[in-house]
């Protein structure tokens, strides 16, 4: 099931993560998509989809954060040109869990990333291959102002990519033949820069210069009865890291993992473990030594078919005597 249903992630709801600086700027998850046959076009009917994401990272007492990715998607009857037309929603939360030293307070925040409209357009080519193409917006200029803890305080804006909406398009290719999905997906981000957070008459914050970004998801899993496994990967590459960018100084992150799934038949679950083997995230220790902050990612998620038209009818032929 799972590899003709997870084309509904090629559009899943890309939310963005730089609570500290051992994240990069871009508003989609490095690795959200891994593990999914996102070019593949999913069959008729109604999908809920929700995907978790927890990270920590290796700079001490930094926030260990996690992300929420909640999603309808249609995969409506339209087959324009021989492409299945799919429309989603998604609304994902992003959380950050402090984990300061004794006699330190703790604090756990959350903050509502703007909701995700998006449309995919995927295609069969026969002989187990697909291709499907995204477009989608995510809307923070509508709901995503908490990306922003107000003036004077330390640490604001928490999500500075929040200050603009984010414009994402992807392609996605997939082989799923004899129970594998091989899949490469592309995804960019592209955004209204400078952005800004409104307020009260010289309260607002900004100008906020913002990198496009462009980010690669790789997999190539097996399926063994209703068992899957295999190797992923993912990066993502920030293209302005200038004094002045929200990437400031950090190019981007790439990460090598497995992946374990079970197909339970009315819904699949799938988990995956990460470690960046490069990273452009970098932070000093007491001694004053600057060290590269890698980041270890944990993801779960569950894939559940809603509804799917009934199969047709079989027509029975009358049958006719002759007296």
């Amino acid at each position: 099931m799972l590899n003709r249903i997870t084309a509904t992630l090629a559009g899943a709801a890309a939310v963005a993560l730089s609570a500290t600086a051992a994240f990069a700027q871009a508003t989609t998850i490095p690795g959200e998509q891994v593990g999914l046959a996102a070019g593949a076009p999913l069959p008729e009917g109604l999908y809920a989809v929700d995907t978790f994401i927890y990270r920590r990272s290796d700079q001490p007492f930094s926030p260990d954060t996690a992300i929420n990715v909640p999603f309808l998607l249609w995969s409506t009857p339209l087959t324009p040109l021989g492409g299945r037309i799919e429309a989603l929603v998604a609304q994902p939360t992003v959380f950050a869990f402090t984990r300061n030293g004794a006699g330190q307070r703790n604090k756990d925040i959350s903050i509502n990333v703007g909701t995700l409209l998006a449309g995919i357009w995927a295609f069969d080519l026969g002989n187990n291959f697909g291709v499907s193409f995204l477009g989608g917006v995510h809307l923070n200029d509508l709901d995503a102002g908490r990306g922003s803890l107000g003036t004077g305080l330390s640490g604001t804006p928490v999500l500075p990519q929040l200050s603009s909406n984010t414009y994402r398009f992807g392609v996605a290719g997939s082989y799923t033949g004899d129970g594998w999905n091989i899949t490469a997906n592309l995804t960019g981000n592209v955004y209204d820069t400078p952005g800004r957070f409104g307020g009260p008459i010289g309260a607002a914050i900004g100008p906020i210069r913002l990198s496009d970004a462009i980010l690669l998801d790789l997999t190539a899993t097996k399926k063994f009865g209703n068992f899957e496994i295999g190797p992923v990967a993912y990066g993502v590459y920030n293209f302005d890291t200038s004094q002045f960018s929200a990437a400031n100084g950090n190019r981007g992150r790439f990460a090598v993992g497995g992946l374990v799934g079970y197909d339970f038949k009315a819904f699949t679950v799938q988990a995956y473990v990460a470690r960046d083997v490069v990273t452009g995230a970098q932070y000093t220790n007491a001694l004053g030594r600057t060290r590269d902050n890698y980041s270890t990612d944990g993801f779960v998620r569950f894939v559940v078919p809603l509804y799917t038209p009934p199969a047709p009818a079989a027509v029975v032929a009358p049958l006719v005597r002759k007296g």
